[in-house]
């Protein structure tokens, strides 16, 4: 019999309850090698994942161009049939409408995006590019199993670092993080260190005028009096001496 790898892939796919990563599809090719006898059949467990995926990506264009009920697709590495969305009031009603989880909050999002484009990365970093606490929100990402912790920062303190995980690529429905959009500002954003105000030339001028500085660079607090204001001084019109006189 001749068997072909498109054809296996898609009865494995039909009839498995769950989505199917390359790895458990290449374990699968390679135990049933192992246990036959058939030259055609042990020939499959020199498959290699690259040579799976190319045929997964046949069958997915396939039923594109068919056009049918169903597609087949890949989220969070692992592969399934899935219906198309706009037959979901009819599955619904035939399976039961099951409870959803609450939306994501905006804050929720803005975090989750920061962590997905930048991670790993601290609870600092996040507040520092969100300019707001993000204690709340990190919660609530955990306990959605949407981020976890990975490790520790090579930092003072040794604060924890986290990350996104295959809930979060399933939630949003794509296959890797290399899938989302295009966000290269983000990923390059780098919190700007802080900055000192230089005082304009006019300003550093009139300081300088109310306030000199003695040769160390530090303000003097008692000015000495120069030749030129001690003149001043001595020419001013005494008038207590002509108010004598007349």
């Amino acid at each position: 019999m001749n068997y072909e790898v498109k054809s296996i892939l898609e009865s494995l796919l039909f009839a498995s309850p769950r989505p199917l990563s390359i790895g458990e599809i290449r374990q699968v090719f390679s135990g049933v090698a192992d246990k036959s006898e058939d030259l055609a059949i042990k020939a499959f467990k020199k498959l290699k994942p690259n040579e799976i995926e190319q045929e997964l990506n046949i069958l997915r264009d396939e039923y594109e161009a068919l056009g049918r009920s169903w597609r087949l697709t890949c989220v969070a590495g692992s592969w399934q049939f899935v219906c198309q969305p706009e037959y979901a009031p009819w599955i619904r009603f035939l399976t039961g409408e099951k409870p959803r989880p609450p939306r994501l909050t905006l804050p929720a999002l803005e975090t989750l995006a920061i962590i997905a484009y930048r991670q790993p990365m601290t609870r600092a970093e996040m507040e520092e590019i969100r300019g707001v606490s993000v204690d709340g929100v990190i919660g609530t990402l955990l306990e959605r199993k949407l981020v976890e912790q990975r490790g520790k920062a090579d930092l003072p303190g040794r604060p924890t670092l986290y990350g996104t995980t295959s809930d979060f690529l399933q939630y949003f429905g794509i296959a890797s993080l290399d899938d989302l959009p295009d966000a290269s500002e983000l990923r390059r954003y780098t919190p700007a260190p802080l900055q000192t105000v230089v005082p304009d030339a006019d300003s550093e001028e009139t300081a300088q005028t109310e306030l000199p500085l003695d040769p160390s660079g530090k303000p003097m607090d008692n000015v000495p009096e120069t030749e030129n204001s001690a003149e001043e001084k001595n020419t001013e019109p005494n008038t207590d001496s002509n108010s004598n006189q007349e």
